[in-house]
């Protein structure tokens, strides 16, 4: 399925990913590497199969190390760089002119999904009438949730919702969520499959194995010459000691005498435990 011409997109990438450090002092938590693919491409992969692509239908929000994102997407997408982070709300807001009366299809560049069919934003279009609130949620196992799920990193806004937002820090969960699921107007569609929010480095390291499936997930001109069981090695990456359920990030290096289990490694000697 594809969606509609008056449907546009909005990847929220501008976040400072605090509880993800020292990892986002290096890259922003779009583009940290899941499975060997950044966030961000992952988010831009599941936009395309429901042929949202292109700077005209897609938009990507931007703050911390903006330039990264810059580069990395080289005018494939919309950019929109806040002087300050706006919210998930005030990021929609600050694009009104971009987004000129069309219907938002909004998700956050730190999801993880692993989804059981293909297209699993169509089901946030499908059947859509133009007015309701849409979300995507899994069963509730947070407080606070919607119709007894918790929001899963992609909602669908109608236009006049979106254009009533604010170009000044606001949340959607109070700016259009809570107030749609108190009016009766919010639908929530459970996803197929696997979600994780990589906000943290324990939930960042079980998207990396979730994508590994088990095995090893190597990279391009990866070398093992010691051992590796369960992990996913970047590309460049190189290991002379041993990882098991880890994830190597590209270039990093792990010294014979290593015996590294459960932890992010970054270059030859950052290493960030999963706890």
């Amino acid at each position: 399925m594809r969606a509609p011409d008056d449907v546009c997109a909005v990847v929220l990438a501008a976040g400072l990913g605090t509880r993800l450090r020292p990892l986002t002092m290096l890259r922003p938590k779009a583009l940290v590497p899941v499975g060997n693919a950044t966030l961000l491409d992952r988010t831009l992969e599941r936009l395309a199969e429901v042929g949202l692509t292109g700077p005209d239908r897609v938009a990507v929000n931007t703050h911390w190390l903006a330039g990264q994102i810059a580069e990395h997407v080289d005018g494939l997408v919309r950019l929109s760089f806040e002087e300050e982070p706006l919210g998930t709300a005030g990021a929609l807001g600050n694009l009104h002119g971009w987004i000129d009366g069309r219907a938002v299809l909004v998700l956050n560049a730190d999801a993880y999904v692993a989804a059981d069919a293909p297209e699993d934003l169509a089901a946030l279009l499908s059947g859509w009438d133009g007015r309701r609130v849409r979300m995507h949620g899994v069963k509730a196992g947070l407080p606070d949730p919607f119709h007894g799920y918790n929001f899963a990193g992609a909602s669908l806004l109608p236009a006049a919702d979106v254009a009533a937002l604010p170009d000044k820090p606001r949340e959607l969960v109070r700016t259009t969520w809570r107030p749609a699921e108190q009016s009766g107007r919010l639908d929530v569609i459970a996803l197929p499959g696997r979600y994780l929010d990589c906000g943290t480095p324990a939930d960042y390291l079980a998207a990396n194995l979730h994508a590994a499936g088990g095995v090893n997930m190597f990279g391009d001109d990866v070398q093992v010459t010691g051992e590796a069981h369960g992990s996913v090695l970047g590309a460049g990456s190189r290991v002379d000691g041993a990882v098991r359920d880890c994830v190597l990030w590209p270039g990093a290096y792990v010294a014979p005498h290593e015996n590294l289990h459960r932890v992010i490694r970054v270059g030859r000697d950052l290493t960030v435990p999963a706890a």
